[in-house]
């Protein structure tokens, strides 16, 4: 499964709007240059002038007062073309600021199971290289095509008004220009397209086969995961030649293009002065502007070619949005007392026909601890999901308080069930802005009492700056143990009746894990815990346990009785502690 990409009318919609959000800002822009160009046109009308006039005749103070306009005009054009480009600039962070946020904020809100499905290698490269890529196009393409689309029809108004007969020589390249340019835009956009999707499964793939190197060389996959890198990178390498092919037909016949009006415009007026219907000084001025256009049309052919690819890459971005959501937010609300967690033949299937829970049944008790256990693969971290209202359940359901955690908005059932997995992330910024995710309320007192409940304010007051320490890339380092502790003060900070703790220790060291649950437990006294661990010991201290096992629960009962009972949970406990 892919993520979507946005088509175009939408592409062009969210555009237009952008734009006229910030016409203001844009309006200045293109004044700003607009009175550049102009002050730019004046440079070749006034040599036309000289020329003009040493042919008929001129004095020495005609042609130093020519001098000093020309001079005037440059040092205007030079003023002009400053505060233009500071205003291109600032308008391009603006525009890009509003996209970031916009994007962040669909990211953010992105159903998991849709991501999960998705794989991280798309989302992953839509965030990093489709965002710098239209950072890019954003900063500098816009501001620049409007420059140079402003300069070459200024450029073109002044030509016809200086001789329209001789201007027409300008028009020379269009015959092989615009055909040029056409072929290339019908075919840039469905090839980007492919080289965007090609590097974004390139990335996946390398960034999998990094992050389960230990699995791929226990299993012997090593073989079969570079044939894999090797496949996406023929894509990748078919994508960026085809893209490279669309270039190198359209650079050649521009540049060509562009010679063509220059040498019309010598030939056609040297023919037009001969018959006595243009001046050596039109056709030089008009000459000159050939010339002169040459760069603006380069460059707007050059930013043509670069919107294609920022075009691509907002496409994506925006095709986040067209994601449906993976739940309808009902009316119905468990009231205040309503603890009760209950799933009901909740059956789960990340491929459709391939069920991973099989008609699951488990009501927690509230207040009881709950361990969660059974061999890899077995559906534990699946039904933690379910229970955490993380992926709705593909039949059953599962309820607190009688309405279905599926129904709830996203705020109030982290109110009552929250999940706490194996991965942990600190951002950057003040180690209480990371704690503050789970309560923006939460005062500095706060802060600390939940630092204090899972046995980390110690090392946090032997920071710098204390709970204000910068943390995160760039900032002060935390182990991985102190990470985790991060993790879980925002869950006592989340204040949940009932919690989903997936390996929720299982990167800190055993004597380190052990000692974190136990002050741990005495946080959590009176909510309800499911406590999904390979590490036994956190059974032993559970009031019940359920084995898990090929997406049933085969076993559940207190510790000893399981024990006693001789059954599968009493072989996971001898080979346990054999270990």
């Amino acid at each position: 499964m892919k993520l979507p990409v946005a088509d175009g009318p939408a592409l062009r919609r969210h555009t237009a709007a952008l734009l006229r959000r910030h016409r203001r800002g844009l309006a200045g822009v293109v004044a700003l240059h607009v009175l550049a160009a102009t002050a730019g046109l004046a440079g070749p009308w006034l040599l036309g002038r000289l020329v003009d006039g040493a042919v008929h005749g001129t004095t020495t103070s005609a042609v130093d007062r020519t001098v000093a306009v020309l001079v005037v005009a440059v040092l205007a054009q030079t003023v002009l073309i400053r505060y233009a480009q500071r205003a291109a600039m600032v308008l391009g962070e603006t525009v890009f600021a509003d996209l970031r946020e916009e994007f962040v904020g669909r990211v953010t809100r992105l159903p998991l199971s849709t991501v999960e499905r998705a794989g991280t290698g798309d989302l992953v490269a839509r965030t990093t290289t489709d965002v710098d890529r239209v950072q890019y196009t954003v900063r500098f393409g816009v501001p620049r095509i409007l420059v140079t689309t402003a300069t070459i029809s200024l450029t073109l108004v002044a030509a016809v008004l200086t001789s329209p007969l001789v201007a027409i020589g300008l028009l020379a390249g269009l015959p092989l220009l615009l055909p040029v340019t056409r072929w290339y835009l019908r075919r840039a956009a469905p090839a980007y397209l492919r080289e965007s999707a090609a590097y974004a499964t390139l990335n996946g793939t390398i960034t999998e086969s990094v992050e389960g190197a230990r699995t791929v060389d226990a299993l012997g996959l090593g073989a079969r995961r570079r044939a894999r890198v090797d496949a996406d990178l023929r894509e990748a390498f078919a994508a960026e030649r085809r893209t490279l092919g669309l270039r190198s037909v359209l650079f050649p016949g521009v540049d060509t293009s562009f010679i063509l009006p220059l040498v019309a415009v010598l030939a056609w007026g040297a023919y037009l002065v001969s018959t006595g219907d243009a001046t050596v000084g039109a056709v030089t001025t008009i000459a000159l502007y050939a010339s002169q256009i040459i760069q603006p049309i380069g460059e707007l052919i050059f930013w043509l070619d670069e919107i294609q690819v920022g075009a691509t890459s907002l496409a994506r971005i925006l095709g986040v949005a067209d994601v449906h959501a993976d739940r309808t937010e009902g009316d119905a609300r468990p009231g205040a007392d309503d603890t009760d967690v209950r799933a009901d033949a909740v059956r789960y299937a990340y491929r459709p026909g391939h069920d991973v829970l099989h008609g699951v049944d488990l009501a927690l008790r509230p207040g009881e601890r709950l361990a969660v256990v059974g061999p890899s693969g077995a559906g534990k971290s699946t039904l933690g999901r379910m229970l955490a209202g993380i992926h709705p359940p593909t039949g059953g359901s599962v309820t607190v308080g009688d309405v279905p955690l599926v129904d709830l908005p996203l705020d109030d059932l982290r109110g009552h069930v929250a999940l706490v997995t194996q991965e942990h992330h600190v951002f950057v910024g003040p180690l209480a802005d990371n704690l503050r995710l789970a309560d923006p309320d939460a005062d500095d007192a706060a802060l600390e009492r939940a630092l204090r409940a899972v046995d980390a304010w110690d090392w946090v007051a032997a920071l710098p700056h204390g709970l204000a320490t910068e943390v995160g890339s760039g900032g002060t380092p935390l182990t991985p143990a102190q990470a985790q502790q991060v993790a879980l003060a925002r869950l006592v900070l989340l204040d949940p009746h009932t919690l989903v703790l997936d390996e929720a220790t299982s990167l800190l060291d055993p004597r380190a894990a052990r000692h974190l649950e136990r002050s741990l437990s005495a946080v959590l006294q009176g909510r309800t815990v499911v406590a999904i661990a390979h590490r036994l010991h956190t059974a032993h201290d559970a009031d019940r346990v359920a084995v898990v096992d090929a997406g049933r629960i085969s076993e559940i009962g207190p510790h000893d009785d399981l024990v006693a009972a001789d059954g599968e949970y009493a072989s996971l406990w001898r080979s346990w502690q054999r270990e």
